[in-house]
């Protein structure tokens, strides 16, 4: 199976002028853990980082530190996401029929969720990490008035991997250039497109490394898990 990971942002809610996936979380910067879990999991094999080239030194360098077995690309970043993995996709070796994709930040990923989400994509062709929403959402207005309470047993929290044939997610990227939509996950194109995506059950644990708080939550999980 062929992973693409978008890691071209900055850590702005971090506080951070750099890469995020830069800064260390125990004894390993967020992307090698990432990288780890990749590495670990069977059907993972091949991998490619989108990224700015100012990054692919540091990466270079992690990725030489890990000692990889699988073969890794480094591939340019985009302004947005959705720009970067446009980007992956178009850098894909040409036999790829499936691919997943998973934010590098969402470093406390298990090999097992990569597994099953690279099983489940054989099946259909799309698909997200997913939990179940626990708490109550609420609508609001732009002056901060409830408008509605939607049913939270349809309610799910999205995560990545979120798993796609490439050539349909090609298809549906180029629809999305040509019709200015702007998304912030590729299950959207699908959605516009008309094309089903199914659920495949996440992990409570898979959270995005996006604050200093997240940086720590990331830090106790790491830790009990005897890293």
């Amino acid at each position: 199976m062929y992973l693409l990971i978008p890691a071209a942002g900055i850590g702005k809610r971090m506080g951070s002028n750099r890469n995020k996936l830069l800064l260390k979380v125990r004894s390993q910067p967020i992307i090698a853990w990432t990288l780890l879990a990749a590495q670990a999991a069977s059907t993972i094999t091949w991998i490619g980082i989108i990224s700015q080239p100012t990054d692919w030194p540091d990466l270079k360098a992690i990725i030489a530190d890990l000692k990889l077995t699988k073969p890794v690309e480094f591939i340019l970043g985009g302004s947005t996401r959705q720009e970067s993995v446009y980007n992956g996709l178009q850098a894909l070796p040409a036999d790829a029929e499936q691919v997943l994709i998973h934010d590098g930040a969402r470093c406390l990923i298990t090999p097992d969720l990569f597994n099953s989400c690279a099983q489940a994509i054989r099946e259909c062709r799309g698909l997200i990490a997913a939990i179940p929403v626990k708490d109550t959402i609420k609508v609001v207005d732009g002056q901060g008035i409830i408008q509605s309470t939607p049913d939270r047993q349809k309610l799910w929290a999205a995560q990545t991997p979120q798993g796609f044939d490439v050539k349909l997610l090609k298809q549906c990227h180029a629809e999305g250039v040509r019709q200015g939509w702007e998304v912030t996950d590729d299950a959207a194109l699908f959605e516009k497109c008309g094309i089903q995506v199914r659920i495949v059950e996440g992990e409570e644990t898979n959270l995005k490394v996006t604050t200093p708080q997240d940086l720590a939550i990331a830090e106790f999980i790491l830790t009990s898990r005897g890293f």
